[in-house]
């Protein structure tokens, strides 16, 4: 048990130094006269390799003008790299060298993906890789079909490959220009294989791995086809059903709430504004790509698309926020307890007692950091700046999804790094600060168990 608590000690140091080490090197690469087309402050450099590295995609500057063609390509790979992981990244680095992996590095492997057993670790973080890749690539050409025509065959595959990675790792960075997606508003290609690079990284690569290992059961006729879905595991049908709930309500409230803004949707015909309603749903589950003004939305969408920021997207893949299967799992013990019941119950198996405890301290540790940075923003901002707008970015920070209602470059340089500091706690994940600060706790119940005694709570 000590040695299994070592290893997820140093997989967490080994995570919040990695992702602290790429940033600062990013943010220097950034900074030199090679990568910009005109001088930048390190402030907005190291800003910039912040929002890459975490995959959130608020920016202070404009990457498609800022920067040179060396420039993009080191944010392209701080972009990959943040998708991936700095584990992963490693990972990869002994694969191309052909190194061993190690008995201990297996078990960091295993930690770092929150894999059931040890066999088997590398060939599941070689086809965590080579998925990532096929998918990336497959977005690639489905973008190449718009960009290609439009720019040209070099710069179309250049703007393709860039746009398919920071999609599926969730960045939401763009080198179009000012206006992220906003000039493909009604384009079907563009929306179509946004939304699908961004439902895909959002689920998870654990789903991937139990959809595609029942899948091939029921295409070899293994398993009846009316049986397939209740043989996933409990955490692939809530990622998927929630998923699936959220983008839907997402997608009705926003189509509803903006249904007469002129500034938003408004002048749209009905199925523009359903396509333009969808992308709003699903890019505020941690992509930070838009296709209207953030800023012009009403008060009430931007409220709730704070709401569809915090939760974000599954564990186990590029997504932010507290997860859909911690808000799911929370709801039904909640359900479970207004019922009158002891043990809660979903689809057939009982879901333990220290789940709910970790679902709990997630949504705390994030709920805190949420309201710590809104109200650090608040004080050091004037007050003409609308409350809600500064909601809407510390939401979309903490929960490494980039939307911004028109705020983040003109922040004072204090609320920036505010911003930093949170896309940084947002992208090592609630539970990960939270283990990180407790430090190597050595718990006494197996020692003594004190006296119980109730409070009042409500």
């Amino acid at each position: 048990m000590d040695r299994k608590k070592n290893i997820r000690w140093n997989t967490l140091r080994i995570t919040a130094v990695g992702f602290l080490g790429i940033i600062l090197i990013g943010g220097a690469l950034l900074y030199l006269p090679v990568s910009n087309t005109r001088p930048i402050s390190f402030m907005d450099a190291l800003f910039t390799s912040v929002t890459s590295v975490c995959v959130t995609g608020l920016v202070t500057i404009t990457p498609a003008s800022q920067f040179t063609l060396f420039g993009k390509v080191i944010l392209l790979l701080l972009i990959q790299i943040g998708g991936l992981g700095v584990i992963a990244c490693t990972a990869v680095f002994f694969f191309l060298l052909r190194r061993r992996i190690t008995l201990r590095e297996r078990l960091v492997l295993q930690e770092s993906y929150g894999a059931d057993r040890l066999g088997g670790i590398v060939r599941m973080v070689k086809k965590i890789i080579l998925g990532t890749l096929a998918v990336e690539g497959c977005g690639a050409a489905l973008y190449a079909f718009q960009f290609v025509p439009e720019y040209g065959p070099v710069k179309g595959l250049w703007y393709s490959v860039f746009h398919a990675v920071s999609a599926f790792c969730n960045a939401g960075i763009d080198i179009l220009g000012e206006n992220s997606l906003a000039d493909y508003v009604t384009n079907p290609i563009i929306n179509i294989t946004t939304i699908l690079l961004i439902i895909l990284s959002g689920i998870g690569f654990t789903v991937w791995f139990d959809v595609l290992e029942n899948g091939k059961k029921l295409i070899h006729r293994e398993v009846p086809g009316k049986w397939w879905f209740t043989r996933l595991r409990l955490h692939s049908k809530l990622a998927l059903i929630m998923t699936l709930l959220l983008i839907i309500v997402g997608t009705v409230f926003v189509f509803f709430a903006e249904y007469g803004n002129p500034n938003t949707i408004g002048g749209m015909s009905f199925g523009e504004k359903l396509l333009a309603s969808m992308f709003q749903s699903v890019t505020t589950r941690t992509a930070g790509f838009y296709t209207f003004s953030q800023g012009a939305m009403h008060d009430e969408s931007k409220l709730f698309c704070s709401i569809l920021m915090f939760i974000g997207g599954s564990p186990g893949g590029t997504a932010g926020g507290t997860k859909t299967t911690t808000f799911a799992m929370l709801f039904l013990a909640c359900l479970t307890f207004v019922k009158g019941g002891n043990d809660t119950e979903c689809m057939g198996r009982r879901i333990s007692v220290a789940n709910f405890r970790t679902g709990f301290c997630v949504v705390m540790v994030a709920f805190s950091v949420f309201i710590t940075g809104t109200i650090a923003i608040l004080a050091m901002e004037p007050d003409g700046i609308p409350m809600i707008n500064i909601v809407y970015e510390t939401a979309s920070a903490v929960g490494t999804v980039g939307l911004t209602a028109d705020l983040t470059p003109h922040l004072g340089r204090a609320s920036q790094a505010v911003i930093m500091v949170m896309m940084y706690m947002g992208r090592l994940g609630p539970l990960t600060l939270a283990l990180i600060f407790a430090g190597k706790t050595h718990p006494r119940d197996k020692v003594r168990r004190l006296p119980k005694e109730q409070i009042m709570v409500g």
